[in-house]
């Protein structure tokens, strides 16, 4: 599974909103993001605005075309829109920025254990 990490911000007026409205998400939008391969999905946020996402999926691009088809998806992007600043008139799952993944400790652990490494 693809371990991925995004970015928005958050503008800074709307902070405290944007937290309550994520203390209970709508149920069919949980349930339309677990049946799009969104697992062990969480959100953090800074106090500066700074939004930081991470998700697990297998496929990246499937599970943000599965989500593009539901209309919970639609209503829900509308809804949290406002609350972003530099999307440029795109939606904020279309706006995130995704970021590479530099450094896994579980990863170069595991490569310590090779009959390679072991060399």
């Amino acid at each position: 599974m693809r371990r991925v990490c995004f970015v928005l911000r958050v503008r800074p007026e709307r902070l405290a909103e944007y937290r309550e409205r994520h203390a209970e998400v709508w149920p069919e939008m949980l349930r339309a993001l677990h049946a799009a391969g969104w697992h062990d999905y969480s959100l953090f946020l800074h106090d500066d605005g700074l939004l930081v996402g991470h998700f697990r999926t297998a496929d990246l691009a499937a599970s943000l075309a599965a989500m593009e088809r539901t209309e919970v998806n639609a209503r829900w992007q509308a809804e949290m829109a406002p609350f972003f600043v530099d999307l440029f008139g795109r939606r904020p799952d279309e706006g995130f920025v995704v970021l590479d993944e530099i450094f896994n400790l579980d990863t170069q652990l595991a490569a310590l254990d090779t009959p390679e490494a072991l060399t």
